[in-house]
């Protein structure tokens, strides 16, 4: 069943998602094993949570942007765009990480919201990006591959992949 209303769409972390969020990053931490302590301050103050979330923050040393792929009051997932590489995120983790709430997968979302991450980072100057995802995630690579991604081998069990992106301007050959 389809109960989203509007085509989902990034944006910056917003207090409207709060239940959905919740719900689905659990659901996440469960699927995956992860720890769930980290959704506590979410839970306690969720304004504060997604004030600390917007605009431009430094992690992994780098400027990093924060965006969640949303529709209506439903949080469908995260994108998170690295400004620029170090030496450790050009082996793993590249540019872009992004995932998608369990409820939410195999319908899609991921494939697009990677297309809208990569116009984000068409916006800040990139004219390629890398990915990395991990050698036996064949969904992750599906979507990679789907928005263009290269395979350029591999690294500490990490696929990578650049994919470069269209800036619009002509060149004359």
């Amino acid at each position: 069943m389809n109960d989203l209303l509007q085509p989902p769409r990034l944006v910056r972390p917003t207090t409207a998602v709060r239940e959905s969020f919740l719900a689905g990053e659990w659901a996440d931490c469960l699927d995956s094993g992860a720890p769930t302590g980290w959704l506590d301050p979410a839970r306690e103050d969720f304004g504060a949570f997604v004030a600390e979330r917007r605009g431009m923050r430094t992690r992994w040393n780098v400027p990093c942007s924060t965006f969640w792929y949303v529709s209506d009051e439903h949080y469908l997932g995260t994108l998170i765009v690295r400004h620029r590489l170090t030496p450790e995120l050009a082996e793993v983790g590249g540019h872009i990480g992004y995932h998608v709430v369990p409820a939410r997968r195999r319908r899609g979302h991921a494939t697009r919201m990677l297309t809208a991450g990569l116009a984000e980072c068409r916006g800040l100057g990139l004219d390629r990006v890398l990915l990395t995802c991990a050698v036996g995630n064949e969904p992750s690579r599906r979507v990679i591959v789907a928005n263009g991604g290269v395979h350029d081998g591999r690294a500490h069990g990490e696929d990578r992949y650049w994919i470069t992106l269209d800036t619009g301007h002509d060149t004359d050959t």
